[in-house]
């Protein structure tokens, strides 16, 4: 549990720092870690709200790769 508690810390703590300096990739890759979790922990509401975001972001930035796994993980969650 301590090391479950420690990766959703890391990535808010990433997620913010790539925010302050502007890094969109690294923010979308943050949401979808953060989604990732959620979903495997069953927290299906913050999972939807984190991947959504995370391929929002990289269809803005036209991320295609990374969309296509943000997109997977929210087929997992819905199938």
């Amino acid at each position: 549990m301590a090391d479950l508690e420690a990766a959703f810390s890391s990535y808010e703590q990433a997620k913010t720092l790539a925010e302050e300096l502007g890094m969109r990739p690294l923010q979308g890759h943050c949401h979808l870690g953060l989604g990732k979790l959620y979903r495997r922990t069953g927290t299906r509401q913050q999972a939807q709200e984190h991947l959504a975001t995370a391929a929002s972001m990289y269809r803005e930035i036209d991320m295609r790769f990374w969309l296509d796994k943000a997109e997977a993980e929210l087929e997992e969650l819905h199938g």
